[in-house]
């Protein structure tokens, strides 16, 4: 049976039953009426170019139709055999990365990208940050000794211990004492029971 004019839709119960184009106005015919005709051009010449056309427009038509449903085929079969768009796209992305990664440009700037990384310059640039990064960590670790041990030298100031009092006093006045502790131990703060 003749391709042209049959319905080639692959889900359509009607496939392979023959359609009538006809049916189907035809992309950019000449109309018969009132249309001139070009210069040099007889009626009969003019009426075999419209038949022509005519046709190739259903071919085009026929031809569309079956390329949509070669394309709904595909989606169906894709999606049966689990094939996503986004698996399609990662192999997309990573055989357009490998070409990239063949071209003279890539290759070349990666040569240049190796030499820098083995020049003297970047190797004494490196060893400077690193010798830096030493010695920040160094200061901050003096630092913070030096300020932990400012903060022991505070907690056992006659002040500091003065206040600690004043505190603890405060506390047994405001909670009062608790259980079997007399007013004496809760006066002075322990380690158990902080002031705070």
């Amino acid at each position: 049976m003749d391709p042209v004019g049959q319905d080639v839709n692959l889900n359509s119960p009607n496939r392979g039953v023959p359609v009538d184009l006809a049916d189907f106005p035809a992309e950019g015919t000449l109309g018969n009426s009132g249309s001139q005709l070009p210069p040099g051009l007889t009626e009969e010449e003019a009426e075999e170019l419209r038949i022509e056309l005519s046709k190739v427009e259903e071919e085009i038509n026929t031809l569309r139709q079956v390329l949509s449903a070669k394309e709904r085929h595909a989606a169906e079969l894709k999606r049966k055999l689990g094939l996503s768009p986004l698996n399609e796209l990662k192999q997309n992305l990573t055989k357009s990365w490998q070409d990239v990664q063949t071209t003279n440009a890539y290759v070349s700037a990666s040569a240049t990208l190796d030499d820098i990384a083995h020049s003297e310059a970047y190797k004494k640039t490196q060893e400077t940050l690193s010798q830096a990064g030493q010695k920040t960590s160094a200061a901050l670790t003096t630092m913070s000794s030096a300020i932990s041990r400012k903060l022991g030298d505070m907690r056992n100031s006659a002040t500091f211990k003065s206040f600690e009092d004043k505190m603890g006093n405060l506390k047994y006045k405001v909670v009062g004492p608790r259980g079997d502790e007399s007013p004496a131990d809760s006066a002075t703060p322990t380690q158990e029971n902080p002031p705070f």
